[in-house]
């Protein structure tokens, strides 16, 4: 745990501004086998302290790489300085932020950082399971990665609080080459909040989610291409959770809003079948635990739930403190920060679409001829709702039932198109936690939701 270097300061903080002061210390572990090879062995640490000014409409900013009092004072003093010159020089004249509730939330959690020796205990002889049971296999690659980011933070008019969010992750490669020549694979990462030592106890109790991987490459291998062209898909919850952050979350964001994203004239309209509705979580969904909790940004706003669709209506956006005043809509903490030398931007947390009343095998029965996508390896989008991701595991449905295994394709469209398409919504959330967001800084974050039944274009050949 990082020691409390910042609490003592708030007496430092200049009257008339908002101020926010945060110690971080950040840490990434990561083990790669290949072939029963190490072929990677890293261990990242990073920590420091910053500050961030604000005075009548501009930002003053300082960090330095040094966790101790000292260097805060002195970033807090540099950052003040830095808002007082800007001030002068653009004389933007907004006047100070609405205010904010003010509060404390305390350490929530201690976390214990696991040693290199432990990643590399548990996939060696997961990585020797597979090979055993699995001699014919092209390729074998076992990853185990750990990161978290422990934050202290204290504002002039929010929160004082302690963040702590460690994840935890194994991911399975496994390959094969088809009778024609073709390499086929499949891959699922396992795990989810908490350290290494906390999700991941005994290998063996990853060799069944192992033999079903199998499984799904096996019928990949005797597969067949999707044929091209508009499509009616059941998208898994996996899918419906890339969906709702690359190509509709993104666009709700208020920075890029300002920026010309397609939602900006589209607030109070029609974006969505009347079964979608989407939220942006903060710590908790649908009565659960959400799977990367956010309970206080790097604002010092107390996070909560920001609904952006409901029944099919566009209702807000994400904001920050200050394009909450712009919007006129009240921020709910979604101002983020991944290292102690990056500004908080407007970031999502956990984004889903919500679970409608259908059941998967129903949906399925009543699909005569489409598509189950299931797992995705990758996703691009854009502000304008345009969206291509591929898919790297799904099936035939014909007649109501599952039919073939399909190879590699892609799925695009616009989001807001798509979405209207949708006609039955499953009663079941998946998330997916273990990527990264790449708005100018990566950052974790949680997606999810359940399966849609929608009409989108689809790869073939």
């Amino acid at each position: 745990m990082i020691p409390d270097i910042i609490s003592s300061l708030h007496g430092s903080f200049k009257p008339g501004a908002h101020s926010e002061l945060r110690a971080q210390r950040s840490l990434a572990r990561r083990v790669v086998l290949l072939g029963g090879n190490l072929v990677g062995n890293t261990r990242q640490d990073s920590q420091g302290v910053s500050a961030r000014v604000y005075s009548n409409g501009v930002y003053g900013f300082a960090s330095a790489a040094d966790l101790s009092a000292e260097a805060a004072r002195r970033a807090l003093d540099t950052a003040s300085s830095n808002a007082l010159f800007l001030d002068e020089q653009v004389r933007p004249g907004k006047g100070a932020l609405p205010k904010i509730n003010p509060g404390s939330l305390p350490r929530q959690a201690d976390f214990h950082d696991a040693e290199q020796k432990r990643y590399l205990d548990f996939v060696l002889p997961l990585d020797e399971y597979i090979n055993k049971k699995y001699p014919g296999l092209a390729s074998r690659t076992v990853v185990a990665t750990a990161d978290s980011m422990e934050k202290q933070l204290l504002t002039s008019d929010g929160y004082a609080a302690h963040i702590l969010a460690p994840r935890s992750y194994v991911y399975v490669f496994l390959n094969a080459v088809t009778d024609a020549g073709m390499p086929v694979e499949v891959f699922k990462s396992f795990g989810g909040l908490g350290g290494f030592d906390v999700n991941f106890e005994d290998p063996a109790s990853l060799h069944g989610e192992v033999d079903k991987l199998y499984e799904h490459l096996m019928k990949k291998r005797e597969g067949v291409f999707a044929r091209a062209g508009m499509a009616t898909c059941i998208l898994s919850g996996e899918l419906s959770g890339i969906l709702a952050h690359e190509a509709v979350g993104h666009t709700v964001e208020a920075d890029l809003v300002l920026g010309g994203s397609v939602a900006g004239p589209m607030l109070n309209q029609m974006v969505a079948s009347p079964l979608v509705s989407m939220t942006d979580f903060a710590h908790t969904a649908f009565g659960e635990r959400a799977p990367l909790p956010v309970h206080v940004d790097d604002e010092g706003v107390l996070a909560e739930e920001a609904e952006l669709i409901r029944n099919g209506k566009l209702v807000g956006y994400m904001v920050n403190r200050e394009l909450g005043r712009h919007f006129n809509m009240r921020p709910q903490g979604n101002a983020r920060a991944f290292s102690f030398n990056d500004e908080p931007l407007i970031r999502m947390r956990n984004t889903a679409i919500h679970p409608g009343p259908s059941k998967l095998q129903d949906m399925i029965s009543q699909t005569e001829d489409g598509y189950y996508l299931m797992y995705t390896n990758n996703g691009q989008a854009d502000t304008t709702g345009e969206f291509m991701f591929g898919v790297t595991l799904g099936y035939e449905i014909k007649d109501g039932r599952l039919g073939r295994a399909i190879h590699d394709t892609t799925i695009s469209g616009v989001a807001f198109d798509m979405l209207k398409t949708v006609d039955l919504v499953s009663d079941q959330v998946t998330w997916a936690s273990s990527g990264f967001c790449g708005k100018k800084q990566p950052m974790p974050v949680g997606v999810g939701g359940p399966e849609l039944r929608c009409r989108v274009m689809i790869g073939g050949r």
